[in-house]
């Protein structure tokens, strides 16, 4: 499934009003990091562009709802970030590197960057990257 993340409940339903009229089934559920719409990931090229022009439109909608956001806590996006020892806590990102990191990674894949991070700064290995690679540890 190709998941597509919103912070705002009517530009999903835009985004579902318009897949679902373009004959795209779609799954929708609340996150921890907000609101996702998944989509199958089989779908026809053509399909794919579309869908993918009509989140950076809505995406646009959103920064601009955003920085009309009173407070500034409309302003931060966040992702969970695991510790080695199990322990969760959040990473707070501005909207639009969060938009930039959602829009070339899927959940998971930041999920795993943002886990090797953490591993990587509370258990630094000052090793060159050929002694990871060698020793089977990356």
């Amino acid at each position: 499934m190709m998941e597509y993340i919103f912070f705002d409940a009517d530009l999903r339903d835009k985004f579902v009003e318009y897949a679902t009229g373009l004959g795209v089934l779609c799954d929708s559920r609340d996150d921890t990091m907000g609101l996702v719409v998944a989509v199958p990931e089989d779908l026809a090229d053509d399909l794919v562009d579309d869908l993918e022009a009509r989140y950076d439109e809505l995406q646009d909608e959103q920064s601009e709802l955003m920085s009309q956001s009173e407070g500034g806590l409309g302003k931060l996006a966040g992702f969970k970030l695991v510790l080695p020892d199990g322990q969760t806590c959040m990473v707070p990102l501005q909207p639009d590197m969060a938009n930039r990191l959602l829009a070339c990674f899927s959940f998971e894949e930041i999920q795993v960057l943002f886990d090797t991070v953490a591993r990587s700064a509370l258990d630094p290995k000052d090793s060159h990257l050929c002694e990871i690679l060698r020793s089977g540890k990356a």
